[in-house]
């Protein structure tokens, strides 16, 4: 059972970490590999509704993908897609990223090796990860507009379609935490993190949700 005050926590992290961006016709998708197949639907949801005429969908495994996407969440994603429809020859699938800079730079160096001009794109993710995939982004492939989409949900449902709220609210304070840290390691853009935000974030951390929080000495896993 979460308590209330630290359920109340994990919403305001929720709400600070969606961006609010309409969709919008892009150059591309980038579907972001993670253990959730809804980034591959809304990915394939955004195709048929003419956002973007090519999708990437980026990411190896992770510990914990790695029994559930054997073959890697990128090539997983890919087959989800053409599940709903999407056409294969429009979906491009990049194998090898461990992490969301990686993500963003091999997508941006497959899409420069198939000659394709990107001035805009769709970024996929989950929803607790757009303020974090956005600053990534930002950072690591300037020039673009980035236009963060997401499977629409509410906290609870989200919660209830994991079915492990620790594990939601532990992963909500590490992409926090990542916000506040990665911009001074180089990773991300600087973004203003209000007040609030920062004591929710503190709240959690002594409620013991820290399984996800990465040394703030070394890089990226």
């Amino acid at each position: 059972m979460i308590p209330a005050q630290a359920w109340a926590d994990a919403q305001r992290l929720w709400d600070f970490q969606q961006m609010g961006h309409e969709p919008r016709p892009c150059s591309v998708a980038i579907g972001l590999g993670s253990h959730d197949l809804g980034v591959a639907d809304t990915t394939a949801d955004l195709y048929h509704q003419g956002m973007a005429p090519l999708i990437v969908f980026t990411g190896a495994t992770s510990r914990t993908t790695r029994e559930r996407m054997p073959r890697g969440e990128a090539e997983h994603y890919r087959d989800r897609a053409m599940e709903l429809g999407v056409p294969k020859h429009v979906i491009l699938v990049e194998p090898n990223a461990r992490n969301t800079g990686e993500n963003i730079r091999f997508s941006r160096a497959l899409l420069e090796e198939r000659h394709v001009p990107v001035t805009s794109a769709l970024l996929v993710s989950k929803p607790y990860e757009e303020r974090r995939a956005y600053a990534t982004a930002c950072k690591m492939w300037p020039g673009v507009e980035w236009v963060c989409a997401s499977t629409p949900m509410t906290f609870p449902d989200y919660v209830d379609s994991i079915g492990d709220a620790r594990l939601v609210v532990d992963m909500l304070v590490g992409a926090q935490q990542r916000l506040m840290v990665y911009p001074r390691q180089g990773f991300m853009i600087e973004q203003e993190i209000p007040d609030g935000i920062k004591a929710a974030y503190e709240r959690l951390c002594d409620h013991g949700f820290t399984s996800r929080l990465v040394p703030e000495t070394v890089e990226r896993s």
